[in-house]
């Protein structure tokens, strides 16, 4: 099939990583694929291709919020002429796209078209903004939101849980189809000791003992400073926490870690290029995901189980839709200090234990394909039945 992909991405986080890795698997499929975006890149499959030339929205961040509203809004027309252009060029068989909060245009110009819309939704984002930034209209922005979920023809939402929020808002639930983030499953390898070697040593970790780990962006919310704490107990003297990426929480990590005497034992290494972290993870003896919204579906939690790594997670809904407790994974209490301290202490001290967790999680991610590669043939399936 011919794929048009839509999105309004400028960061290169992993919303990017979340991108590429989808676009790459329709192409692996057999499918033809162009794109249309804000920010044109010489090849959005390279991750750090130079863009095409400089986008002239990189500004609209640091406007004021009612003004930087009205801009985003103001996308919509612009992404309609986008989308017409490419479609008339390109004449794809179905527009698949990357929600973007106020963006309008796909839904537009499929309209006019006549062409299939997918719409993917990571989040519920009036309600996202609405707790972070803030939002000037936000009467606006919700009815917004509900003429674009209801204009597809199909939704791709990450979690059953946020399926959920979206029926609320009178999509048909068999619009809705669940796909959550994925993997390349080929990009990780069976861990040995020569592997955990070189990843340790890319790390800086030169003195022997159990590595907790996290990758990605963190923030006061993840509750990492709950993992500082329970280090400081006397059966995690000899443990340490690394923090692969970076995030606004490291200066209160960094208190975290002087109050409690435990400095040198929690590392920041920084960010890393998304393509190291399959090695990277085998430094890891467990890996960490302390606290997640309500409705997501953490990229970094699947890298984790296709790694094989043991895996402690909080006990919410949109993580059982993929973790069993004492299965492939240990699911602790949300916000719960006392419960993650003792995860951390059992898994340290039960290397059976951690290898059963961790082949477990591996199993689930090959049984349930929950890869990018099953994403593509998840939707192209379901947009066949459209016709």
């Amino acid at each position: 099939m011919k794929i048009l992909y839509h999105h309004r991405t400028q960061a290169e986080d992993g919303q990017a990583v979340h991108i590429r890795a989808l676009q790459q698997a329709f192409v692996e499929e057999g499918h033809e694929l162009d794109e249309v975006a804000l920010v044109e890149r010489a090849s959005t499959l390279a991750p750090h291709a130079p863009k095409a030339k400089p986008s002239p929205w990189r500004g609209v961040t640091k406007l004021p919020r009612f003004a930087r509203e009205a801009a985003e809004y103001a996308y919509t027309l612009v992404a309609e002429r986008k989308v017409l252009a490419a479609a008339r060029r390109f004449r794809p068989d179905f527009v698949y796209e990357r929600y973007a909060f106020g963006n309008l245009g796909g839904v537009r110009a499929c309209k006019r078209l006549g062409l299939p819309l997918v719409l993917e939704v990571n989040s519920p984002m009036v309600l996202e903004l609405s707790r972070t930034r803030g939002l000037s209209f936000p009467g606006f922005a919700r009815r917004m939101e509900t003429r674009i979920f209801r204009g597809a023809d199909l939704v791709c939402v990450v979690t059953g849980v946020l399926g959920d929020m979206l029926a609320e808002y009178g999509v048909p639930r068999e619009r809705l189809l669940v796909t959550p983030n994925g993997v390349h499953l080929e990009q990780y390898r069976e861990p040995s000791p020569e592997g955990r070697a070189r990843a340790r040593a890319a790390l800086g970790l030169d003195a022997p003992g159990l590595v907790f780990g996290f990758t990605g962006y963190y923030r006061d919310w993840h509750r990492l400073d709950l993992v500082v704490e329970a280090l400081a107990t006397p059966e995690l003297r000899d443990a340490r926490l690394v923090l692969v990426g970076e995030g606004p929480a490291r200066a209160e990590l960094e208190a975290c870690a002087r109050s409690t005497g435990t400095t040198a034992r929690v590392h920041f290494v920084g960010p890393k290029l998304h393509a190291e972290i399959p090695a990277l993870l085998e430094a890891f003896d467990v890996a960490l995901v302390p606290a997640i919204n309500p409705y997501a579906s953490p990229l970094k939690l699947h890298e984790y189980m296709a790694a094989r790594l043991a895996v402690i997670a909080p006990d919410q809904p949109n993580l059982r839709e993929l973790l069993a407790a004492g299965e492939n994974a240990w699911l602790v209490r949300p916000g719960d200090g006392e419960s993650l301290a003792t995860a951390l202490r059992a898994l340290a001290g039960d290397a059976v234990l951690r290898a059963r967790l961790g082949a477990s999680a591996r199993r689930t991610i090959v049984e349930r394909d929950l890869t990018w590669r099953g994403n593509a043939k998840r939707v192209v399936d379901a947009v066949r039945g459209l016709r």
